[in-house]
């Protein structure tokens, strides 16, 4: 052996001393390996949930609803009828069974009494003290209650005065019974409720709906102090979500394009759009440019998500509970060295703040270090070369 390759041996046999300690760990790298990961699902005290995706893992996590608007609904249910506020506009028309002049006694002009002997009072707000005024009836309560209630205590007062007097109440103007819708323009409408059964869908629509894709709105609707969220692709999709709307209630309509993150072994490491309204994990590795033949190690494909507790008991996985609202840290793990696991991906939904981590192949660590070794052993080596040669 000459004077170089000793050089060259020595040098070797040193760095490989000095890096023997620490190994492969010192080496820069996008994430764990799929054999670390594996070995931290396992440690105490347990930080996440692994689940291997499978069929009926599949079935689980999509037999979860997506929304949390009927919650809303279980609580409330259907409003009662509407009643008549204060500051709302009112129509009253009155009948008797004879011709004659109405509220007026003594005359007999039926002309003056309007076609088919009914009179019809100007439209009037409803006072601050709750009432409206009705002439030979007086100040006749109105507010919180309904329009046949009101038209009853109108025709009990008249009964002295007119012949079986018939009365209409009518809501002309509603200012009490409505909800506020605002759209990402920063654009508000009150919608009436003139029924009590208008659902949210069916309000929406009335204020002008949304101008961007229904797959990016997000609505959340306030109510007493409570606030629920659902994307509109899941109130679609799902009749109980579109529940009942409360007088008072706030509807928020926002744009909030569904997105997920993506890091490892992919073409990018980024944020990416969905740009549809459901994504499933084959899609989104795509989206990210897909593996990379160089570094990706197949067997270590994951995503990770944070679910609600039905999701968890569904899985069967144990209630970590670590995040607000109750949920747990989810690991999920796909393995594409497997053909299977490709008709896996395409049904597995990938949903809003998913992040998709693809490990290193182990080849691919080992590589690392040894380019980082050349870059250490080379400038050395290269200087015992000249050193050598400058020898006399």
């Amino acid at each position: 052996m000459n004077s170089l390759q000793r050089t060259q041996t020595a040098i070797f046999a040193c760095c490989v001393a000095a890096t023997g300690v620490a190994g492969c760990a010192t080496v820069p790298t996008a994430g764990p390996t799929t054999s670390q990961i594996m070995e931290q699902v396992a440690k105490e005290p347990r930080q996440f949930d692994m689940v291997e995706i499978d069929g009926r893992v599949i079935s689980a996590v999509a037999s979860q609803p997506n929304g949390n608007l009927r919650n809303l609904n279980e609580s409330y249910g259907k409003p009662p009828g509407p009643t008549i506020g204060i500051g709302d506009t009112v129509s009253v028309s009155i009948w008797q069974a004879s011709n004659g002049q109405l509220l007026a006694p003594g005359r007999t002009s039926p002309e003056s009494a309007g076609p088919g002997g009914a009179v019809n009072l100007p439209d009037q707000a409803v006072g601050t003290d709750g009432a409206i005024s009705v002439p030979y009836a007086g100040r006749v309560a109105a507010a919180g209650r309904t329009p046949l209630q009101v038209q009853q205590t109108i025709e009990q007062r008249l009964a002295e005065q007119i012949i079986q007097p018939q009365a209409i109440v009518t809501v002309t103007k509603a200012v009490s019974n409505f909800a506020t819708v605002f759209d990402e323009q920063a654009t508000a409408a009150r919608v009436p409720l003139p029924t009590g059964s208008e659902r949210l869908l069916d309000v929406i629509a009335a204020a002008g709906g949304s101008k961007s894709s229904f797959y990016e709105i997000t609505i959340r609707l306030s109510r007493s102090g409570q606030t629920a969220t659902i994307p509109m692709t899941a109130l679609l999709s799902n009749p109980q979500e579109n529940i009942f709307v409360w007088p008072g209630d706030t509807i928020t309509l926002a744009q909030t394009p569904e997105k997920f993150s993506v890091f490892g072994a992919t073409s990018n490491n980024t944020q990416v759009p969905f740009g549809s309204d459901r994504l499933d994990l084959a899609q989104a590795i795509a989206k990210a440019g897909g593996l990379q033949d160089q570094r990706a190690d197949p067997e270590g494909v994951f995503l990770f998500r944070f679910e609600p507790p039905t999701v968890v008991k569904a899985l069967g996985v144990p209630d970590l509970a670590t995040e607000p609202e109750a949920k747990s840290p989810v690991l999920y793990h796909l393995n594409l060295r497997q053909v299977a696991g490709y008709f896996l991906a395409e049904r597995f939904a990938v949903e809003d703040n998913d992040l998709i981590y693809v490990a290193n192949a182990p080849m691919t660590e080992l590589q690392k270090f040894f380019t980082l070794l050349g870059t250490i052993t080379g400038p050395v080596i290269s200087g015992a070369v000249l050193t050598r040669g400058s020898a006399p």
